[in-house]
């Protein structure tokens, strides 16, 4: 049986001017393999490993050529074009890969670098997909606290990033955790806080609390030297404000405040945080 979308051995059936015609062992179907793809002296019985794809034609084929991806894998393509149908992919062969625009997840453009999975629509043909979630294996093997890397490939407002660690695993970095300015396409170091009895992964761009906050007390002392040694509100304020603004949570501000209030560097009013005199130069 022929296939569609994975390299599989076949058996040369025929030779022709403009290729051999290739066969499985119980020959139900032949493929052609352009003669450009033919390793030299090759005979009628020799095995081949090809993979199977549709030409510009519509037609199945076959080639020698080792393609970016396979169907049901994933992997990060390049977008070389956009047309009204959707955005046209590089994945190492002749004719480009459709990613239509219903399985975007966000819209692409040229030069972009999607993670995308490789399936077979309703017509037969190979068609790339942002929605990999289904294709991503689980990742009993990590443990808490590992650092791992990642690409994002959906956010949701009610659950947070999804992202597929080594483009392979299915994590999350819930919607408490998620940093306001990740975007879908982008790739993350993350510590993974919880593996859940299916092997799921959550992730958390943030260092361990003790940690992070010592890079949050930071991260607030350089807002004071770029904007005159003042925040112009207190821990008080509300936690859309500070997320706004710090992309820090409202605990996270907190302790940084704390930090930095028990170090003597600021000092807090009823309206504004201020860098205290002494430190009002650069470190």
């Amino acid at each position: 049986m022929l296939k569609l979308g994975e390299r599989q051995t076949l058996k040369i059936k025929e030779k022709k001017e403009f290729g051999v015609y290739l066969v499985s062992d119980i020959e139900d179907e032949k493929v052609l393999l352009p003669i450009k793809q033919v390793p030299e002296n090759s005979r009628i019985g020799d095995s081949i490993e090809v993979f199977l794809y549709r030409d510009s034609k519509d037609r199945i084929i076959a080639t020698t050529s080792q393609p970016k991806i396979e169907k049901g894998k994933v992997a990060v393509l390049e977008v070389k074009e956009v047309s009204k149908i959707g955005a046209f992919l590089d994945w190492g062969l002749e004719k480009d890969l459709l990613l239509p625009f219903k399985e975007q997840t966000k819209p692409v453009k040229k030069s972009d670098k999607v993670l995308v999975s490789l399936y077979i629509d309703k017509s037969d043909r190979l068609c790339a997909t942002m929605k990999v979630y289904p294709y991503l294996e689980t990742g009993k093997h990590f443990k808490k606290d590992d650092q791992v890397t990642g690409t994002v490939y959906e956010i949701s407002k009610n659950f947070g990033a999804f992202v597929a660690v080594e483009n392979r695993y299915s994590a999350l970095i819930p919607k408490r955790d998620m940093p306001n300015d990740i975007s879908v396409g982008e790739e993350i170091r993350a510590r993974i806080t919880a593996i859940k009895s299916d092997g799921k992964i959550d992730l958390s761009v943030r260092e361990k609390a003790y940690i992070q906050m010592s890079i949050d007390a930071d991260r607030l002392m350089r807002y004071l030297d770029e904007h005159d040694g003042v925040i112009p509100f207190t821990d008080k304020a509300s936690p859309q404000l500070i997320s706004e603004t710090m992309n820090m949570s409202k605990n996270e501000f907190k302790r940084a405040v704390g930090n930095l209030l028990k170090a003597g560097k600021i000092e807090i009013t009823q309206t504004n945080i201020i860098k205290k005199q002494e430190w009002n130069t650069k470190e």
